[in-house]
């Protein structure tokens, strides 16, 4: 199948970025990144530079290869990450515009890749339980409701790809903090820095100029992990009893 990517090319941050066209031929058994190794190797041979993009474990668990295809962080397919996005999806004389992520708080280091070192600070401010080191604990020592467990369970499943804060208008992070948050604070383990993992967390979260939720909903939309907004209700609920108290 024939393509034409128009690919968002920048050489970093300080400088001015555009668009450039280029034609592949892919195979529709590729996946979306193999498409790209194809026209970097076709780039290579004649010279160019390649198409700078981060990737890592291309089995949708890393959460690297992270980059806006025809207006959709990673791609038209829901609950797919790019590496797991393949060419049959796409049909063949098909103009495909792959772009970056744009928001503040993710500044571009070069053509599609950008810098996520934010999500990385705002983990580092409170993402953290305080245990006894030594043997591991026996599996049932704690018992944990079913529903809790759950819940604890689908939020740690967030990769931190920053699909969330592309898709959202407002380049917020919430679902990204709130799904560390939930995951932790969910758990009787992680009651015990609860109210300070949050406080510690949502400030380090608007200092790294992240915006503010106004509950649009595509976040979880566009999420590979599909992390629920429900999450951001429990750090909401969190954060304020951390600040008032009460229940």
């Amino acid at each position: 199948m024939k393509l034409n990517i128009k690919v968002w090319r920048q050489k970093n941050n300080s400088s001015k970025g555009n668009f450039e066209s280029y034609a592949v031929q892919a195979n529709e058994h590729m996946s979306f990144l193999e498409m790209l190794d194809v026209l970097n190797e076709e780039l290579v041979s004649k010279k160019q530079e390649p198409v700078a993009f981060e990737h890592d474990c291309r089995e949708g668990i890393c959460g690297t290869c992270s980059m806006v295809i025809n207006g959709q962080p990673h791609g038209p397919n829901g609950g797919t990450t790019t590496c797991q996005l393949h060419m049959r999806h796409f049909k063949d004389g098909e103009t495909i515009v792959v772009e970056p992520y744009r928001a503040k708080a993710f500044p571009v280091i070069k053509d599609l890749v950008v810098d996520r070192s934010a999500f990385d600070r705002i983990i580092q401010a409170g993402g953290y339980i305080s245990v006894n080191t030594g043997q591991a604990p026996d599996g049932n020592a704690i018992p944990i409701e079913k529903d809790r467990a759950g819940k604890a369970f689908e939020a740690a499943a967030c990769i931190g790809c920053g699909a969330c804060v592309a898709a959202c208008p407002n380049g917020s992070a919430m679902l990204f903090t709130s799904a560390k948050i939930s995951h932790l604070g969910l758990l009787p383990q992680g009651e015990v820095e609860g109210e300070k993992r949050v406080q510690s967390m949502v400030a380090q979260m608007d200092k790294e100029g992240f915006g503010m939720c106004s509950n649009v909903g595509a976040c979880e939309a566009e999420c590979p992990k599909e992390i629920k907004l429900e999450n951001i209700a429990f750090m909401n609920r969190s954060y304020f009893k951390s600040v008032f108290g009460g229940e």
